[in-house]
């Protein structure tokens, strides 16, 4: 998969792949932010991967996603600010059957990008110049 990533002016950085731009933004003094920040994105992914995987557990089994949601918490550590936890926490509605819980659980473990930090890539930048198109 390839994406190109472009700045197209202020403090914005956007993502584009296929069809799809994903679009990011930096608050800076005074200015509010119409877009994620990247860090924001990235985090999102991760509850929202682990909502697809939710969702497609309820889905295979005729269960009702109405009333579920997945509050994701964010812990850092305060001496240097990096994220040190992250808890998912599923919940759902009164009557939804008490024998999926351990099962939701399990199938939002399943995300791709929790597996993904949890064995991350190896990252290669580099700098090359081209001509202009």
């Amino acid at each position: 998969m390839e994406m190109i990533i472009d700045f197209p002016g202020g403090a914005r950085v956007d993502a584009h792949f296929g069809d799809i731009t994903v679009k990011t933004d930096q608050p800076m003094m005074g200015k509010t932010v119409a877009d994620p920040t990247p860090f924001a994105l990235f985090l999102s992914s991760i509850g929202t991967c682990a909502g697809i995987y939710v969702l497609g557990f309820c889905n295979q089994r005729g269960l009702s996603t109405e009333g579920i949601r997945i509050v994701q918490r964010v812990g850092r550590n305060m001496l240097n600010g990096m994220v040190d936890n992250i808890d998912l926490e599923i919940q759902v509605p009164e009557n939804f059957p008490e024998k999926y819980y351990e099962s939701l659980v399990r199938s939002a473990d399943l995300c791709a990008v929790k597996k993904h930090l949890e064995n991350p890539p190896k990252f290669n930048v580099y700098t090359r110049a081209v001509s202009p198109a």
